[in-house]
């Protein structure tokens, strides 16, 4: 365990983990001229004429901005606009080191999501793509929803697709591992907030159709008040039955093949996992403490088990996807991240272990075929739309 002193120590030596590094030397009058004025005159007024030729010449087509505010920062809440920003900046150096991308974190205050909206529009001619990060649900919906109606650039929200696709990618080859069928298991997603309602929702699209949402009240169905739209419309478009109405998690456990978790600590008991189908699969994935230990998983059964931890086997860590998705995103002029893309990226992953076995179902974090392999993967959907 890194040691917190250690931590700031290094974080204050760089004043944060990020710089700016120019492409051109500015040495003499002739390089000052090219790279500032008078020459820039040049490029502006291309520019202006044509307002699409700005991606070419300046850095607004290499730059993602990467906005949080703070409002759901995993593992410890709300914790505000400021403090959410060293999360954002150190997923920009994972950007820049493990893809070459350039990504600037940003935080904005906690305002309405109209107001956000338009704040990121009126800047957006500044970037390439948004990576949303660490907002609060329904609000991450909401906003997601308007900037891709709004902005002709690619909008992800990392806790949603990001996470959707590295559980997609370890459950195609859990599946593989315990020789069941992807799309006749019998799932269960405990906490449906952002990345929940993403990942039921990317499993509903490729095919799974036996799938239970469970969050604070129960079970999540199409009648109850108590849950915001989005997880109540999914309730529907899954039909699940009214009668199974705010039931516990224990009450729904049994003969599951697929637990999987995106809540909070110790909610799974041994007793539920011994209540699944044949050779269980868990995926405890709340962090910092997983929704049951692994070893307790084990003994009660699982045979695949992943969590979000760095410390067990089979990390499902969204690192597996956004560098190389964004690296794909730009290089190919995708403007979408939608279902198919995602399913197309996680089978990508999932190919990226050749051998899968109970404790080998994602590659690590680093693995050097990560990034090319997801790349490879979107620029293939990008040709298939063409």
């Amino acid at each position: 365990m890194v040691e917190q002193d250690e931590i700031l120590k290094l974080h204050a030596a760089h004043t944060g983990v990020l710089d700016i590094h120019s492409d051109l030397a500015v040495t003499d009058k002739a390089d000052l001229g090219k790279a500032y004025t008078p020459g820039v005159a040049v490029i502006s007024k291309l520019i202006a004429a044509h307002p699409e030729l700005k991606a070419k010449y300046t850095m607004s087509g290499k730059l993602v901005a990467l906005i949080t505010d703070g409002s759901a920062v995993l593992g410890l809440g709300n914790i505000g606009p400021a403090g959410g920003l060293p999360v954002v900046e150190g997923k920009a150096l994972l950007y820049k080191n493990l893809a070459g991308i350039n990504a600037i974190p940003l935080a904005l205050n906690q305002v309405s999501v109209p107001a956000m909206v338009a704040t990121i529009k009126n800047m957006s001619l500044s970037f390439a793509g948004i990576h949303l990060e660490d907002i609060t649900a329904p609000k991450c919906f909401e906003l997601e929803a308007a900037l891709k109606d709004e902005l002709d650039i690619p909008v992800y929200h990392d806790d949603q697709e990001g996470t959707a696709i590295v559980v997609l990618a370890g459950l195609i080859n859990a599946a593989h591992v315990v020789g069941k069928s992807l799309r006749q298991m019998r799932i269960v997603v405990n906490g449906v907030g952002a990345s929940g309602l993403a990942t039921a929702r990317l499993l509903a699209a490729v095919g799974v159709k036996q799938l239970t949402l469970v969050d604070v009240y129960g079970v999540v169905t199409a009648d109850d008040q108590r849950y915001n739209q989005y997880q109540r419309n999914l309730a529907k478009q899954l039909g699940t039955p009214a009668q199974l109405k705010g039931q516990p998690l224990a009450k729904v456990m049994a003969d599951q093949d697929v637990f999987i978790g995106l809540s909070d600590a110790n909610v799974l008991s041994a007793g539920a996992v011994h209540l699944m189908n044949h050779d269980p699969i868990v995926f405890a994935l709340a962090n910092p403490v997983p929704e049951i230990n692994p070893a307790v998983a084990e003994k009660a059964g699982a045979t695949v088990i992943a969590t979000g931890s760095s410390q067990y086997p089979n990390q499902v860590n969204n690192i597996l996807a956004f560098p190389g998705l964004f690296k794909g995103l730009l290089t190919n002029g995708v403007k979408q991240v939608d279902n198919a893309l995602q399913i197309q990226v996680a089978q990508a992953l999932a190919k990226t272990v050749s051998n899968p076995t109970a404790t080998t179902i994602v590659p690590s974090v680093f693995d050097s075929q990560v990034v090319p392999n997801v790349t490879a993967a979107v620029a293939a959907y990008a040709q298939a739309q063409h």
